[in-house]
């Protein structure tokens, strides 16, 4: 039985330039070198640990906070439902459930409705809040 060996030429014996790990793209006009993310340089943060990302991400900001919820306080409490502004019955509904306290609210209590409306409100307002705050000190625009 005869047993013949075939030389398979591939990219594991292919040796690559310097030249050839250059790309391009219709998109991009310079030339962009391939690089390894796991060679790259990264900020190396307190107590030795690498980081690849900025360490305060939330960039958390106490302005956005405040300005968020006077921005959703000044129009939630226009008496708009029947004479009645949304901070006022979330509010009394929070009243009248603490009034039997032990007892938790009915699930067909309006209160549920009330809490909410009231807080989708003010998370919107506080997630366009630090967009638009963020986006601006960012100059976006």
């Amino acid at each position: 039985m005869a047993t013949t060996f075939a030389t398979v030429a591939g990219l594991g014996g292919a040796s690559l330039s310097s030249t050839s790990s250059r790309l391009t793209s219709g998109f991009c006009k310079s030339k962009v070198s391939a690089r390894n993310p796991l060679r790259q340089t990264m900020a190396v943060g307190d107590r030795g640990r690498v980081t690849c990302f900025q360490r305060d991400w939330l960039r958390r900001d106490f302005n956005v906070i405040g300005f968020g919820l006077i921005g959703w306080l000044a129009p939630s409490s226009i008496p708009a439902i029947n004479g009645n502004s949304l901070s006022g019955l979330f509010f009394d509904s929070i009243g009248s459930e603490l009034a039997h306290f032990p007892t938790p609210p009915a699930l067909a209590s309006p209160f549920w409705l009330w809490l909410v409306t009231w807080h989708l409100g003010l998370f919107i307002t506080l997630t366009f809040g630090q967009i638009g705050f963020k986006g601006r000190t960012d100059k976006y625009f």
